[in-house]
């Protein structure tokens, strides 16, 4: 089995990710991708972000049409900070795949020396790090120098057009009431309104 796995604070999920888990699903042949809501981001701590429950409530709606895509509230539950190695190793516990490809963005994998426990997240699982036309991981060997090279081995880069859509954005434009149609799914748009988010 290969196992696709998205984390991310996904405050709301939008089409760019949605994009990019079925880009990279279909690129390397991936069984499934589960979609992991972070609980409380560690680079987010004094960040204002959504409750977990209806960010949790947002990915469910937004990957309920696809067949391949599952949610897990793994990281909501666990107490404490959100670190991606903890979730790879429950993830391997879990679906016991050949493979984990670790989906996330260009802009995550600069952070990436700072991650706990790095140079053993990389050992158990592949990155692929999602931008944006016109920029590849040539951008960012500055930083991951400092990275053994077959570690760098284990980064590899998807451009997505669709990266243009952002959450931040989505969520600038319910507080000044300017639309977000078409940037996600609709369940999701209904389910902003309903519940008053980014107000």
């Amino acid at each position: 089995m290969k196992l696709g796995v998205m984390g991310g604070t996904f405050d709301p999920v939008h089409y760019g990710h949605l994009v990019v888990a079925e880009g990279v699903r279909y690129e390397y042949r991936l069984d499934k991708v589960v979609f992991v809501p972070a609980g409380r981001p560690p680079h987010k701590l004094n960040y204002p972000i959504s409750d977990p429950e209806h960010r949790l409530a947002l990915t469910r709606l937004a990957v309920a049409s696809n067949s391949f895509f599952e949610v897990s509230d793994l990281e909501i539950k666990r107490p404490g900070p959100s670190y991606t190695y903890d979730t790879i190793r429950e993830m391997h516990r879990i679906y016991h795949p050949e493979e984990i490809y670790f989906i996330t963005g260009a802009d995550a994998v600069l952070e990436i020396l700072s991650w706990h426990r790095v140079e053993e997240l990389l050992k158990i699982c592949r990155f692929i790090a999602a931008t944006r036309p016109g920029h590849n991981l040539d951008n960012l060997t500055g930083k991951l120098r400092a990275l053994p090279a077959q570690l760098i081995d284990h980064i590899v880069p998807v451009e997505v057009p669709a990266l243009a859509i952002s959450s931040s954005d989505i969520r600038r434009r319910v507080r000044e009431g300017r639309p977000i149609k078409y940037l996600l799914p609709e369940s999701e748009e209904a389910y902003i309104a309903d519940a008053g988010l980014y107000k």
